[in-house]
């Protein structure tokens, strides 16, 4: 059974160098184990979802533009995480302030090609059916 996820989740993206944690505002009203408990609208870049170091993706127009101008070799360059949509799928049993809550199996998708995805949901009891 999926685990809540909570603000402090541990996360990471397929083209990012670094694992980064969700920021999860108190504006939903619901703690999960201590912090706020996030729902599927916490999707936000610099809000919720933080850089992951360096990104690799050569969709990213600063890593295509860095690598050619490096003559093809690949150079990462700062991630800015660019995740228009929600997590998903979530937890549509749950609803967290009208939206379903977030679980650990649930992903968010970047623009730039990477897939974010949760380590470790910061909850340890808290499980979602």
């Amino acid at each position: 059974m999926p685990s809540q996820v909570s603000m402090g989740a541990t996360t990471n993206c397929t083209f990012g160098a670094a694992p980064s944690k969700l920021i999860v505002l108190p504006k939903n009203l619901v703690l999960c184990e201590g912090p706020p408990a996030a729902n599927i609208m916490d999707h936000i870049p610099i809000v919720n979802i933080a850089p992951f170091g360096m990104c690799s993706s050569l969709a990213n127009p600063a890593v295509a533009g860095a690598t050619a101008a490096a003559m093809g070799v690949l150079t990462p360059m700062p991630c800015l995480p660019v995740t228009p949509a929600p997590w998903a799928p979530g937890a549509p049993t749950v609803l967290i302030a009208n939206a379903p809550a977030l679980d650990n199996v649930s992903k968010c998708m970047c623009n730039w090609g990477g897939v974010i995805g949760i380590t470790e949901p910061a909850t340890t009891k808290s499980m979602i059916p």
